[in-house]
């Protein structure tokens, strides 16, 4: 049997229709694609984020959309692209109000979660979208 180096690089992506059902099985595979890879350290957080990027992808565009995970250096990188350019904001919203809000906390908890995230426009054969992403190290 082959040996399984745990430090090199992987990636997987997976396709998510346009239904809110994605999210839990979003979740449940980078929960097994963590564990299967030795990370279950970072699971809870990943999961959080993952769940805040594909639903945002889900409950604000009308197309599909896809998650990413990569594991490289050291460094976890989620990402979500979907068929909406706009530009993704988080909310600017402080202490209780935050607490209060029944939506737009997802990139705020991005923000405050993860090492580092962003965005990016895409175009590609005329269709446009975006790429939201964020990072978590593997001390996280």
């Amino acid at each position: 049997m082959p040996r399984i180096e745990m430090d090199a690089p992987w990636e997987y992506s997976l396709s998510i229709p346009n239904d809110l059902r994605a999210v839990t099985v979003s979740r449940r595979t980078l929960r097994l694609i963590l564990t299967m890879h030795g990370l279950i350290h970072l699971v809870d957080v990943a999961e959080l984020l993952a769940a805040e990027l594909v639903s945002n992808a889900v409950r604000h565009t009308k197309g599909p959309a896809a998650l990413r995970v990569c594991w490289s250096a050291g460094v976890l990188r989620l990402g979500v692209w979907d068929a909406d350019p706009e530009s993704p904001e988080p909310q600017c919203l402080s202490g209780g109000q935050l607490d209060l809000a029944e939506d737009g906390r997802g990139l705020a908890l991005v923000k405050a979660c993860a090492d580092q995230w962003g965005w990016h426009p895409l175009v590609s054969d005329g269709n446009r979208g975006k790429y939201v992403w964020c990072e978590l190290g593997s001390a996280a």
